[in-house]
């Protein structure tokens, strides 16, 4: 059983994880707290890149005080070799008495097996501490060992009515400042931004994370771009060599073009194509096979609807600005075609609150 001490440190390390996500895939960002003699003797967080791991780092700074003391970790320890030893192990031959977690970890190579390794070697395990949370910021790590993708967070910014542009294309600005810097924080959360050809192309954006100190590791930047549209002059184009730029293109573009931009610096991930450009479960089967673990997706209206179609939307953050366009304005969502209400997707709203003049709605998979 878990105490109210418990808790409060279990919080601890799940402020410590949450400060990791989006810099340390295809590893999970994790948070570990070593408490001996209701003191904290050590703090840290899966460095940047996935390793060195939270426990190990705690542990180091812990160093002998780590004995007989509890470990409070956001995730079950890892059983596995891999570049590193087994967290696990190395909680075991630091002499940690007790180890506290929020969440099993269901990757294959753990999945239990480093709650029976301690337990085994006579530590004392308590379990689902804060399981809900845990589970929450593990969420896209989660979706890609179970599912091979990763988590989806669709971004939508909008009038009241749904639009996002006029019916000419003009879009800039829609939303307020406030909202804008908000946009910066969750892409500092995320692996990767995510775009249509056609945003791309009409917005000629740059997709970094502009939000001073929030990120070490880049943002990578992704292009769904079925026919390699993708200007070489384009600021994505020309940043490729500093901030990593993906397009997921087709099977069969031209050639000389995917060397043009490969030469500036672009990766291109090439799929199968499907009747109308790219198939979205399969582009996002390619994202976890690379590794990502969240990505955010900010447009454009095609791209909302196809992943939305085949229910592939597992966050969805809406900001609304109070004012409207008109049914001629582009929608947020092009048409998706469901003929049946029963069809339609469904989230639930987990928050709802003011940002400047603005709204902002935070949705979840039904």
């Amino acid at each position: 059983m878990s105490t109210a001490i418990d808790n409060d440190h279990m919080r601890a390390a799940l402020a410590l994880a949450r400060r990791g996500l989006g810099q340390t895939w295809p590893n999970p960002s994790v948070g570990c707290v070593i408490v001996k003699d209701n003191r904290v003797v050590a703090r840290a967080t899966t460095a940047i890149g996935g390793r060195p791991h939270a426990e190990t780092q705690a542990l180091d700074i812990a160093g002998r005080a780590a004995r007989r003391a509890t470990a409070y970790v956001s995730l079950e320890p890892c059983a596995h070799h891999g570049r590193t030893p087994p967290c696990a192990e190395a909680l075991i031959q630091a002499g940690i008495a007790r180890v506290v977690i929020a969440t099993h970890d269901p990757d294959p190579r753990v999945a239990g097996r480093g709650v029976a390794m301690l337990r085994e070697a006579g530590v004392t395990v308590t379990e689902n501490v804060l399981r809900a949370d845990g589970e929450e910021i593990n969420e896209g790590f989660f979706r890609r060992v179970t599912q091979g993708r990763p988590m989806v967070t669709l971004k939508l910014a909008s009038t009241l009515d749904g639009r996002i542009a006029t019916a000419s294309g003009q879009s800039k600005w829609i939303t307020s400042p406030a909202a804008r810097r908000l946009v910066q924080l969750l892409r500092a959360r995320h692996d990767a931004v995510l775009v249509g050809s056609g945003t791309a192309l009409t917005d000629d954006p740059e997709l970094t994370c502009r939000l001073e100190g929030a990120r070490t590791r880049p943002l990578v930047r992704i292009v769904a771009d079925s026919q390699l549209r993708t200007s070489l002059s384009s600021r994505l184009a020309q940043t490729a060599s500093t901030d990593p730029l993906w397009l997921i293109a087709a099977n069969g573009v031209d050639h000389a073009r995917l060397i043009d931009l490969q030469e500036l610096g672009a990766e291109i991930l090439t799929v199968p194509r499907a009747e109308h450009g790219l198939d979205a479960a399969v582009m996002l089967a390619a994202l976890g096979t690379r590794g990502l673990t969240r990505v955010l997706v900010e447009g454009g209206g095609k791209l909302a609807a196809s992943l939305l179609s085949a229910d592939l939307v597992d966050r969805l953050v809406w900001f609304h600005a109070p004012a409207t366009l008109g049914g001629d304005a582009l929608p947020a969502i092009q048409a998706m075609g469901i003929p049946d209400l029963a069809l339609m997707p469904r989230f639930q709203r987990v928050a709802l609150r003011e940002i400047g003049p603005d709204i902002v709605s935070e949705f979840r998979r039904a």
